[in-house]
């Protein structure tokens, strides 16, 4: 048996793996998550003889074409409240929100301006320090947030500054599908001093 005394300090995760959502109506859920959000269904949990399972059924994003296990799961969950319209607090749902990044600023807009044609509403629409973000509700009242990321070089020097940083805009009409390209940049290094003659 391995000696475990030497564990000091949790492993740091690589990534989030998957969520799994209680939902109250699968249909509803599965029409918003594929039909409004974009992600293909990947596998139904099948009943087994002698086991009473949930109706659950599992979504993949697109990951560099390839299909994965699941990045959302769904379960019914029938008796779950009516749901809220989605606050970034006060909220009555346990999921705050789930980010959703799309692959670049140009298919970030698309889908924007496909959420808009689809009637639905953006609850808020906002540029981070690390993104450029829209918010919207799933119909348990999840809120999901569809994002591109902004050049890491734009941030990674330092993230509180750019978490820090907040840009409301117009979740409404024309306005509402508007992206500035003229983001802050946070930490950004000093150039190197040249070197003395």
């Amino acid at each position: 048996m391995a000696d475990r005394s030497s564990a000091t300090a949790p492993v740091r995760p690589a990534r989030i793996n998957h969520i799994v959502l209680n939902v109250r109506d699968i249909e509803e859920s599965h029409r918003f998550w594929t039909e409004i959000v974009g992600l293909k269904q990947v596998a139904t949990l099948r009943p087994r003889p002698g086991v009473t399972l949930p109706k659950m059924r599992f979504y993949s994003a697109d990951h560099d074409g390839k299909d994965t296990h699941h990045d959302i799961a769904l379960v019914e969950s029938p008796n779950l409240p009516a749901p809220d319209e989605w606050k970034l607090s006060g909220a009555s749902v346990a999921v705050n929100h789930i980010a959703m990044q799309l692959p670049d600023r140009e298919a970030w807009l698309k889908q924007l301006e496909f959420l808009q044609s689809r009637g639905v509403k953006f609850n808020w629409r906002v540029n981070h320090g690390v993104t450029h973000s829209v918010y919207v509700n799933d119909p348990n009242g999840y809120g999901v947030e569809f994002l591109y990321e902004l050049p890491r070089e734009m941030w990674e020097n330092d993230i509180q500054g750019a978490i820090d940083y907040l840009e409301n805009l117009p979740t409404e009409g024309p306005e509402a599908l508007v992206d500035r390209t003229d983001s802050p940049s946070f930490g950004q290094k000093e150039p190197a001093a040249a070197p003395a003659e």
